[in-house]
């Protein structure tokens, strides 16, 4: 059976009603790449959450009695919820309650292949739960006075925190010992101009990974469906390198996901070129820019060549202007040429707009990297005459 959920969402002073039910559809997305299915939607307007049950003490009774009646299997909150918040919240639900964090964590779980990913996976889980043990082990705690009766749910979370502590520190271990192998495996690929695909979860990273290189990288219309890195090596008349295909990011990444892919991460951190992907036929493709730029400043990456593609141009729409509104035209109205024309396409140069499930401008995207190479390759290899393509310098 597939289970139900409902979902609920904030319009406070940090995100507008519009942010909050982008944020939401994101959610839902999420939902159903985890198998859920979800039954319908909750916001609440606050300044800031509530500090006990975060909602208001109505709306948590409203959403409530929609659980009981529709007897829904889980409750999803968009933003992470605090240990205490968690408590409360499962006291007056009676179904049971995550927070996008969680949910995050459950897909990546999900859908990690290989022993690395796992241990990554494993160790961001493990300190996710810590905090969070008590609601745990509600079933020990003392309800009543007595023999027999004297703290035996403390006693079991104290020992679970120190199981927990020890496999946190081996897990750490592991991927440090992970992290020196990877760090080999880089050096030895020698001086070979290094470029990597990056860009938020779902904007066809992987379908690109799988056109440029004629590979078979898994893609699929969900969130996150990459989690592992791969590297392939590709050649654009006769000039090699290597072309990298790395997990995607999201708005609200947990900060613990972040510190354990890491390693992962790396492969952005040491390529020599960026390629930002965007998908142009999504409404907040802005902010998932800036969500991505965000991120390469956080891992010391944002200062590298970059070449922005905007893909699914097949899929862009817009919405066309009624002759009589005379409202300031705002960016759901401009079309693919206007977006084309915009700063965006004029300053993060070079850009390109392409479509990979249609295979449109992909030659005018490969003869754009293969300039770009070709800068660094000669600084690199001065005497590799041969390596030049009359064909690409032509275009």
């Amino acid at each position: 059976m597939q289970e139900t959920a409902v979902l609920v969402g904030l319009i406070s002073k940090e995100q507008d009603e519009q942010k909050a039910r982008e944020y939401i559809d994101e959610l839902e997305f999420l939902a159903k790449t985890a198998g859920a299915k979800v039954e319908t939607k909750f916001f609440q307007r606050l300044e800031v959450p509530n500090t006990v049950t975060f909602v208001g003490s109505g709306k948590l009774e409203e959403i409530s009695n929609y659980v009981k009646v529709h007897e829904v299997d889980t409750l999803i909150f968009d933003d992470e919820l605090t240990p205490t918040q968690l408590r409360n919240i499962e006291k007056r639900v009676e179904c049971k309650v995550l927070d996008r964090t969680n949910l995050i964590l459950d897909i990546f779980a999900s859908r990690a292949q290989t022993a690395y990913a796992k241990t990554q996976v494993e160790l961001a889980q493990l300190q996710y739960t810590l905090p969070r043990l008590t609601r745990m082990w509600t079933h020990l705690e003392r309800q009543k006075g007595g023999i027999g009766m004297r703290g035996p749910g403390e006693t079991q979370i104290e020992t679970d925190r120190r199981i927990i502590l020890t496999k946190i520190s081996r897990l750490k271990e592991q991927l440090k010992k992970i992290d020196r192998q990877m760090n080999t495996q880089r050096k030895n690929r020698g001086n070979l101009v290094r470029v990597a695909l990056i860009g938020y979860t779902n904007v066809g990273k992987s379908t690109m990974m799988n056109l440029l290189t004629k590979s078979e990288v898994f893609a699929e219309d969900k969130l996150f469906a990459t989690l592992d890195t791969t590297v392939r090596k590709m050649v654009i008349g006769s000039l090699p390198f290597l072309l990298t295909d790395t997990v995607g990011f999201i708005r609200k990444l947990p900060h613990g996901l972040v510190e354990s892919f890491k390693s992962t991460l790396d492969e952005v951190r040491e390529a020599d070129i960026l390629i930002h992907i965007a998908d142009i036929s999504h409404q907040g493709f802005e902010e998932q820019i800036s969500t991505v730029n965000q991120t390469l400043e956080e891992i010391e990456a944002s200062n590298k060549p970059t070449i922005y593609v905007f893909n699914k141009i097949d899929a862009f729409s817009y919405e066309e202007k009624d002759e009589d509104d005379l409202s300031e035209k705002s960016k759901k109205n401009w079309t693919l040429q206007e977006w084309k024309n915009s700063w965006m396409a004029k300053n993060n140069t070079p850009s390109i707009f392409v479509s990979a499930k249609e295979k449109t401008n992909i030659e005018e995207l490969k003869k754009m990297l293969y300039d770009q190479v070709k800068e660094i390759h000669v600084t690199r290899f001065p005497f590799n005459d041969f390596l030049y393509a009359p064909e690409f310098d032509e275009l």
